[in-house]
């Protein structure tokens, strides 16, 4: 950072607005005074230093017209200037200057006003930040062309959820503020650029690769991808980018998107995004999905060759309602998110291919949701907590409040009735489209429109014990299959070894049955078993890698060596939720251990930072 002018200013007004309690805690910026109503990005990705450099051009709505300080949210930026525009047009030097580097949340990039310029209450309309991100930032993966598919060239992509935006862009890194955004990106000759949001199929590129978003997102629905990018269209509004490579096997597994969208339409009401597009990203994209609008990032994971895993495009689509269009104020309440998103997801499935599926995958996630209670603590067991804490990994579990926010919601609706609960549902995305939400504004939105109405169908209490209570509560209905039972009494005498592993006549299962299945001998077969398994139904050769997962997860605890085909599998993959458990299972026994030791020194170049650091972890305990 230059040397920078004495800044009076900053000493009284600044200081006090960083001691001000904020909505949310993860945040310094004071969006009551001030709100970014519209960001400009104009950047040039350089893959030789691994950095993006440029402006960011915030356009500003003030709140408060006593306000004399702008506070952004930063981490690792280094900023050359800050300007911002004067009444005449011309633009003016502000003084700035950045808190020391707080680990969870950045540092507090804090900008004076330097005297009216012309500008009502001496306030600016706009502001501009001219600076570079570091190789390190937390929102962007450098990929090697060794780490692509092709070889060939370099690729890059942002994950920005939950506070990764910062590392990126100087903003308002808050689900609370929403924003309109506009991009020029310079980019190296023969890669393509990709945004969330308008994305020209027709664009070269030639002057910078221009992009709009024209509805209002929050900061950590900002995207970025760059890299050997091909394109196939859908329908008339959804099409999906790839790698070259493996553009053609994405359109194949995709090719369902288009009925989904009319699908989600039918139960909640008008796709308000324009288009639906996605993209596959490389294998080191750490998880299944983000639901960047306009371009949903996809994890490689989901092409299984039979569009068995097509519910992860249906949840990223369902959040195109619950979570893009209605969002969380803070991550505090991330289940207004994740759990209406589950619940819709299910709808969706069920809506396209029949209530026998979506009861499936119903049970297959609830029976996961109960089985993962013993591992969280009671106190991260609710939906959302009535603490303050500055982080969110203290809220409540991340992982449970999916599958327990839509069995909150299914409960309601099966005790309404579909008649009653859908448009109260589609009233919530309706009444709060391109708002931030809180778990209490839901609360009082649920009487008014729905238990005040009909008292009989929930208490205060049972909602209290929903939201706020461990565990599920014990009036939840559970999901029955007739066909996962039938698989539960085939399993039974697998195990007590009176079937056959030849005679579980799996060849009509779909992958949600086998998941199922492979979820409940977890820990219970034998090494002899898992060999038999593996020799009839060659598991461990599976294109599908839920399936596969599941299967090198139990063989691992029954003792049954899978190392060659596990290697392969943990070589390619990146996708946290697959190989950090896969780590933490071999790290339990010396010889395994040593194994899983070999093989992440060459596998570590090619995971996301994030799963790096979460593998980094469980080597760390041993």
């Amino acid at each position: 950072m230059p040397t920078l002018k004495p800044l009076r200013l900053l000493a009284g007004a600044m200081v006090c607005a960083a001691a001000a309690a904020h909505a949310d805690p993860l945040s310094y910026a004071r969006y009551d005074q001030v709100r970014t109503a519209d960001l400009h990005l104009d950047l040039k990705a350089d893959f030789s230093h691994k950095t993006l450099t440029g402006y960011a051009e915030l356009t500003l709505n003030w709140i408060d017209k006593s306000a004399r300080a702008l506070v952004l949210d930063t981490r690792d930026l280094s900023i050359a200037k800050v300007q911002v525009l004067n009444a005449d047009g011309t633009w003016a030097p502000a003084s700035y200057l950045l808190d020391k580097l707080d680990p969870a949340r950045g540092q507090a990039l804090r900008i004076a006003l330097p005297g009216n310029g012309g500008q009502p209450n001496g306030q600016p309309n706009k502001v501009r930040i001219y600076y570079h991100t570091a190789p390190t930032a937390t929102a962007l993966q450098w990929m090697s062309p060794q780490q692509t598919m092709s070889g060939k060239r370099p690729f890059m992509f942002s994950q920005s959820e939950e506070i990764n935006a910062r590392s990126w862009a100087p903003v308002q890194d808050t689900p609370a503020v929403r924003f309109t955004y506009s991009a020029r990106i310079d980019a190296p000759a023969g890669l393509r650029v990709v945004m969330s949001a308008e994305n020209d199929q027709k664009a070269t590129g030639a002057g910078g690769w221009k992009f709009t978003m024209p509805q209002p997102i929050p900061s950590y629905l900002l995207a970025i991808a760059i890299g050997e990018i091909d394109v196939r269209n859908l329908g008339p509004r959804t099409a999906v980018y790839a790698e070259p490579a493996r553009i053609e096997a994405a359109a194949y597994e995709m090719a369902d998107t288009e009925k989904m969208v009319s699908a989600a339409e039918a139960l909640y009401g008008p796709y308000r995004w324009g288009r639906y597009d996605m993209i596959v990203l490389p294998p080191s994209f750490p998880i299944g999905g983000m639901e960047n609008p306009r371009l949903t990032f996809v994890t490689p994971t989901m092409i299984a060759g039979d569009r068995s895993l097509v519910d992860l495009i249906a949840h990223e689509l369902a959040h195109s309602w619950s979570g893009n269009l209605v969002t969380n104020a803070s991550w505090k309440h991330f289940w207004l998110n994740e759990g209406f998103t589950t619940y819709v997801t299910t709808r969706v499935v069920e809506k396209l291919y029949g209530a026998e599926v979506a009861d499936i995958n119903l049970q297959v996630e609830q029976e996961e949701a109960m089985a993962s209670l013993p591992e969280i603590a009671p106190a991260k067991q609710a939906l959302i907590t009535r603490d303050a804490d500055v982080d969110p990994a203290t809220y409540t579990d991340g992982g449970l409040v999916y599958p327990k926010g839509a069995w909150f919601l299914r409960t309601l609706e099966q005790r309404a009735g579909r008649d009653v609960f859908d448009p109260f549902l589609r009233g919530w995305f309706d009444q709060h489209a391109f708002q931030s939400a809180t778990t209490d504004e839901f609360l009082v939105y649920l009487h008014k429109n729905l238990l005040d109405a009909h008292p009989d169908i929930m208490s205060d209490a049972e909602v209290n014990e929903w939201v706020y209570g461990a565990g599920i509560p014990a009036a939840a209905k559970h999901v029955a299959s007739p066909r996962l039972a039938a698989i539960d009494i085939a399993r039974t005498a697998w195990l007590k070894g009176e079937l056959p592993t030849k005679d579980l006549d799996p060849k009509n299962w779909i992958a949600l049955e086998w998941m199922h299945f492979l979820n409940d001998i977890d820990g219970k077969a034998t090494a002899a078993q898992m060999k038999d398994l593996d020799a009839a139904y060659a598991l461990g050769k599976s294109g599908n890698d839920e399936i596969a997962y599941r299967f090198f997860l139990s063989s691992i605890k029954a003792g049954y060596n899978v190392r060659g085909p596990l290697e392969k599998f943990l070589l390619s993959v990146g996708r946290q939720k697959f190989v950090v458990p896969l780590y933490t299972a071999l790290l339990k026994t010396p010889d395994d251990r040593a194994w899983a030791k070999a093989v992440y020194a060459t596998a570590r170049p090619h995971y996301h930072p994030e799963t790096q650091a979460s593998v980094d972890k469980q080597f760390a305990k041993k």
